[in-house]
């Protein structure tokens, strides 16, 4: 009896322990196993991939990526650099079910001896399922969990989707997720144009990417794809001639500069607006394409012409002897149609100042902010050849005592003149003149109708442009002039595409009519004379139709020219950071109008001759400029003026 007892508190005990056993066990694998992610989500995964951004002549202009990856399918990637892969990082590949059993034994036994983690026995599915579900701390329970989840994906998948997830989702190093990015990095081509040298070489980065890298160090990357192309041999992918004649050549480049920015002041605009307009985290990790309205083309002569006038500018600063010359320049073209911005450049070298001063910077316009107060002078009705004084003024101030006494440039009067030969010779007693009986406040509604938004001062002095504005604003507003009197908001982007071909986000362009027609075509006509036989003559070699104004301030600090032809807006401005002098006489005519002429000689090339626009209601007659009498067509002092029907002069 004692005997039997004796055997039954046995069989309990061991019911007990192993239920208890089997307790722990279960609790351990729940802990493992109940937060650990579906595999089924892989299957809806969307890895992070590259926006691009793309000039309208089609020239790559930037890539936007948090991690710079561009999936493939796995038949694009060649046969040399998957089987290198397998060889290198887990030759029992398509033999496991997702883990490598006598691998971990092996490596137990290293790191035992070691007293820390020294080698890993991951598979290619370990280190997939690490790369997208884990973290990357050594521990036991994270080797667990990836094994287990290892498992899971072995369920799931085939081997070589498996091979093709990996392959397009672990980082080679130097910014490179997936190997298409890698072989654009390390060689400036397509994953699928490598050769069996460079697929060695991308082989042998996962096992430790920054260190092999060869934009880090060439000669460990190339003693690295060694080893590489010697397991290749070993599993018989290669034969001895080709590891001869691959394993001692060199690391080499293509000379295509990837990394060179293009057009980085206009490409830094638009990511602006595109993180507002598609926010940040789609921008950067959604694959998108960008088409831009940039010519590339027109940037890269822009660019050149801002290269050249600065350094005329530079020299002639030096034989002034100006202490530090340090001029910049900034350049922006507007498609006059569309509003679309042709060129952006924002300052001297992007990489030295990144400030864009072309949309960003706020100065004084100087005398090319006049036309704003004579092309709201047309359009209440004042006729081209309306004489003003041109006399010396004074104006009483706020402060007791003390007036406010403009002059013109030139510290010489007229008279009475045109307002056509007052804006031409670019006189400021007339514009002062002119805006008073205008009143400022007027002037500062219409220059807003005109997309001029920064704080302009509603004074007098506003008509000599000593309130602050961007270059941006103010030739989108001298656009107005040959666009028929529409203003239009510039903006940078066409239209955003997805990584499915789906448009996501188009420009809503933003037109208004500012002008008349008419009016529109008579402010073209007065500031032609500007290049005609007024401060912006040198523009007449150009031997096309144009127009525009000079714009000059206080001590020479600031120079410009806004101009457009029938087609193209641009405005130059050149000028120092610090807001002290460019030296003397360095006029807009002198310091931005060469710019303004090198840069539009290229938006005319291999083009047909284009004019402005003349409406059905408005008149042209020959006036002399400075008096407004008409003369015969054949007189040597003639201008073709237009106006406004029912303002033209009579005989």
């Amino acid at each position: 009896m004692k005997i039997n007892l004796t055997k039954t508190k046995c069989v309990v005990i061991f019911i007990c322990v192993s239920g208890l056993f089997s307790g722990i066990i279960a609790g351990v694998f729940f802990g493992l196993t109940r937060d650990l992610p579906q595999i089924r989500a892989l299957e809806s995964f969307i890895p992070s991939a590259v926006t691009r951004i793309y000039s309208s002549d089609k020239v790559l202009l930037a890539e936007l990526f948090q991690e710079k990856r561009d999936p493939v399918p796995l038949k694009n990637i060649p046969s040399y650099l998957r089987k290198a892969l397998v060889a290198t990082e887990d030759r029992k590949f398509y033999e496991h079910s997702g883990v490598d059993i006598k691998a971990i034994f092996r490596a137990i036994l290293k790191d035992i001896w070691a007293g820390e983690f020294v080698e890993g026995a991951s598979t290619i599915t370990q280190q997939l399922a690490k790369t997208l579900f884990l973290t990357p701390e050594k521990s036991l329970k994270r080797k667990t969990r990836e094994a287990l989840l290892a498992f899971q994906l072995e369920r799931r998948y085939t081997k070589d989707e498996i091979l093709k997830f990996y392959l397009n989702q672990v980082y080679f190093g130097s910014g490179a997720y997936g190997v298409e990015s890698a072989a654009r990095i390390y060689f400036n081509k397509s994953v699928s144009d490598l050769n069996l040298s460079e697929c060695a070489m991308i082989a042998g980065l996962p096992k430790s990417p920054s260190r092999y890298s060869p934009l880090v160090n060439k000669e460990l990357a190339i003693q690295r794809r060694g080893i590489v192309l010697k397991q290749m041999l070993d599993t018989d992918i290669i034969t001895k001639k080709d590891f001869d004649q691959t394993v001692e050549e060199p690391f080499l480049k293509e000379s295509k500069n990837t990394n060179s920015l293009k057009a980085p002041y206009f490409v830094e605009y638009i990511k602006k607006n595109l993180e507002k307009n598609i926010g940040p985290s789609r921008l950067y990790r959604g694959g998108l394409t960008v088409y831009t309205t940039l010519s590339y083309k027109l940037q890269q002569n822009g660019e050149r012409a801002i290269e050249n006038g600065l350094s005329a500018l530079k020299k002639r600063m030096n034989q002034k002897k100006i202490k530090d010359p340090d001029p910049q320049a900034a350049l922006v073209a507007v498609n006059v149609a569309t509003g679309g911005i042709l060129s952006m450049i924002g300052g001297e070298d992007f990489h030295k100042s990144p400030f864009n001063r072309a949309v960003s910077a706020k100065r004084q316009p100087g005398s090319a902010f006049k036309p704003i107060v004579f092309a709201y002078a047309v359009e209440k009705g004042y006729p081209q050849n309306q004489l003003i004084l041109d006399a010396p003024i004074a104006y009483k101030t706020i402060v007791k005592g003390r007036e406010w006494r403009p002059n013109n440039f030139s510290k010489k009067y007229m008279g009475e003149i045109t307002l056509r030969k007052a804006l031409t010779a670019s006189k400021n007693i007339p514009a002062v003149r002119l805006i008073e009986k205008l009143k400022p406040k007027t002037i500062v509604k219409f220059a807003r109708s005109m997309g001029i938004d920064s704080p302009l001062s509603a004074n007098l002095s506003l008509a000599l442009g000593t309130s602050e504005v961007t270059l941006l604003n103010l030739t989108s507003a001298y656009a107005v002039f040959p666009n028929r009197g529409n203003w239009i908001k510039p903006f940078g982007v066409w239209e955003v595409i997805d990584r499915r071909g789906r448009i996501i986000w188009r420009v809503k362009q933003h037109k208004k009519a500012v002008m008349s027609r008419a009016g529109a075509a008579v402010m073209t006509n007065i500031l032609s004379g500007v290049v005609q036989e007024g401060t912006g003559k040198k523009a007449k070699k150009l031997r096309r139709p144009i127009a525009g104004k000079t714009g000059t301030t206080d001590q020479y600090k600031d120079a410009l020219f806004i101009g457009f032809s029938p087609t193209v807006a641009a405005g130059v401005w050149t000028g120092r950071d610090i807001s002290e002098t460019l030296g003397n006489l360095e006029t807009g005519a002198r310091a931005a109008l060469p710019i303004w002429i090198e840069f539009m000689r290229m938006t005319f090339d291999d083009k047909p001759i284009q004019y402005f626009d003349i409406p059905d209601d408005v008149t042209r007659t020959p006036i002399n400029p400075v008096t407004g009498e008409i003369l015969p067509g054949n007189h040597p002092d003639a201008v073709m003026a237009l106006f406004k029907k029912g303002t033209e002069p009579r005989k």
